[in-house]
């Protein structure tokens, strides 16, 4: 039987008072866990409105924009991304956004910096909703003096503009503001609703007067926020209908409280209000309008999100315990921009047999990226070689350290066996250009098996001896079932590590007979003390005997 939630919250609009009575239906829609929708309605004035709650403590989920110069409606949009649920984004012009759309490292648009009022040009700062790196959210106002996610500044409050004001303010400088740190995602809109728990509708300090986008007036509108215990909240009302007559900037702002939103923003309304599941629209929008920005409700593993590698480790030439000069002839540069406090080293061309030798003495038998760092001039070697000694092969890349340096460059991706055979080599063995360079390399892993320690000799391919299978239920909450076999007698541990590579659990330690093995575990608060267990992603960690091997799981709480 359909399970219906209703809710009831007495909103305070500017004109009138507004009931909305709320009924989950979840169950009509195809949705991940950490996902709900909600449907409302109200009668006086009469509307209808929906919200998504997205629980962002389930790291399989994300939220983040799509920018798009396709002309294309809402659902059309989210079904050609693939995203789960979506609502519109921003303001636009034709198929132009004008508010901004950030992806990971890459600024896709801009806010409108000035706007233009009576034949005259205001600048503006105006309202972003971001989330960070670390999956924390916020809403800002921001200013963007560039193209990149660098140029984004956060300042402490809009232009003081009032209403239909006659005089435009003075363009924000970088001095007045401060650089916006961290920085995931995010899409832009305005005014903002709810900043720092208090409902601030600061539409006339973000000149949405003379813009179309009324105050007070009923309205479709489309929201977004957060709660303080990381959900967002993505909301549209339909208006300018029979069945629903809309809502007014403050009225929009006091739904968003009343569900919980510590901060929260408009976006886009009037007939770009759209929310689609899939391919299929939720509301029931004045028109279905093509829209060039959307913000999305996706899987984190489909956006190419940047991920916290398990292992990183840096080896510069100052590193003298695992860097090497081979062979005579090697000299500081005293161009800039070297890793570290260490200058790069410079070699004239030769024979391979001058080098610089990096031992990495990796933690464990797995994949590892490798990235160099170099310094660049227009005299330094164009196919420099770059030997890879990893796991009984040895690759040699070419890489043109004339361009791209002063930053990581991805050599490529290896396994490497964790001992002593592991190696890098910068050699002098160029045919092009004057000088080779030697700086930094660095090297890091998303293996679960980096959490091997050093000294231990971790599982390889041919050792059959004993098996570890993934754990079931996956996701789970808060228990699961871990399995493993053993072909002979051994010594036997199993180890629950968080994302850091701590231990926070043991659960094994003995010696085992040959045979099957289940074990239960339960990452309840109540099992593990005082310790606090949050959602996310968790290692166990098998070692028979001195070999060991790891699987990822993941806590849904």
């Amino acid at each position: 039987m359909k399970k219906l939630i209703l809710l009831s919250f007495i909103l305070t609009n500017v004109l009138l008072a507004q009931s909305i009575t709320w009924q989950e239906i979840t169950s009509n829609y195809n949705l991940p866990i950490g996902v709900r929708i909600f449907a409302g309605t109200g009668t006086s004035p009469v509307l209808k409105i929906w919200y998504l709650d997205v629980d962002l403590n389930n790291p399989l989920i994300a939220i983040r924009p799509y920018a798009s110069s396709t002309d294309m409606t809402l659902p059309a949009f989210t079904s050609k991304v693939g995203a789960y649920a979506a609502i519109n984004g921003g303001f636009f012009s034709g198929s132009a956004p004008l508010s901004a759309v950030v992806y990971p490292n890459e600024v896709k648009a801009i806010n409108v910096q000035a706007v233009s009022r009576n034949s005259t040009a205001y600048p503006v700062i105006r309202s972003f909703f971001g989330m960070n790196a670390d999956r924390s959210l916020s809403v800002d106002w921001i200013y963007q003096f560039g193209n990149s996610v660098n140029d984004i500044y956060t300042f402490p409050n809009p232009l003081p503009y009032s209403n239909n004001d006659p005089n435009p303010k003075s363009a924000p400088t970088m001095n007045e503001g401060t650089p916006y740190k961290d920085l995931l995602v995010g899409i832009g809109g305005g005014p903002t609703l709810i900043k720092d728990d208090t409902i601030n509708v600061t539409y006339n300090q973000e000149i949405m007067w003379g813009s179309g986008v009324g105050e007070t007036n009923s309205d479709s509108r489309t929201a977004v926020g957060y709660t303080s215990d990381k959900h967002v909240i993505m909301l549209v009302a339909d208006g300018g209908q029979a069945s629903s007559q809309g809502i007014s900037l403050p009225g929009l702002a006091q739904i968003m409280k009343s569900l919980g939103c510590v901060e929260a923003i408009n976006l886009d309304g009037g007939g770009s209000t759209q929310m689609a599941i899939g391919s299929q629209y939720v509301n029931a929008p004045t028109e279905q309008r093509a829209v060039p920005a959307i913000l999305a409700v996706t899987n984190i593993d489909s956006l190419n999100i940047p991920k916290n590698p398990l292992y990183n480790k840096i080896i510069d030439t100052g590193d003298t315990s695992s860097a090497a000069q081979v062979g005579g002839g090697w000299f500081e540069s005293s161009n800039p921009g070297f890793w570290g406090a260490t200058k790069s080293m410079l070699h004239v061309l030769g024979d391979g047999s001058a080098y610089y030798l990096f031992n990495p003495e990796l933690p464990a038998d797995a994949n590892y990226n490798v990235y160099a760092w170099w310094v660049a001039s227009s005299n330094r070697c164009t196919n420099t070689p770059i030997i890879i000694k990893h796991k009984g092969k040895t690759d040699t890349v070419k890489i043109d350290q004339s361009t791209n340096g002063s930053s990581w460059q991805l050599i490529g991706s290896y396994e490497f066996s964790g001992d002593s055979t592991d190696a890098v080599i910068i050699s002098d063995a160029g045919t092009t250009g004057s000088y080779v360079v030697a700086d930094a390399i660095k090297f890091e892993s998303f293996d679960p098996s980096v959490l091997t320690s050093v000294n231990e000799s971790p599982v390889t391919l041919t050792d059959n001896s004993f098996e570890l299978f993934q754990n079931y239920p996956n996701p789970f909450n808060p228990s699961t079932t871990i399995s493993y076999s053993l072909k002979k007698l051994s010594y036997v541990s199993l180890k629950i590590y968080n994302i850091l590579g701590s231990e926070i659990m043991s659960l094994v330690n003995d010696y085992k007979s040959p045979g099957s093995y289940k074990v239960s575990l339960n990452m309840s608060n109540l099992a593990l003390g005082s310790q606090n267990i949050a959602s996310g992603v968790y290692f166990y960690q098998l070692r028979v005997n001195n070999k060991a091997i790891s699987k990822s799981m993941i806590l849904l709480k």
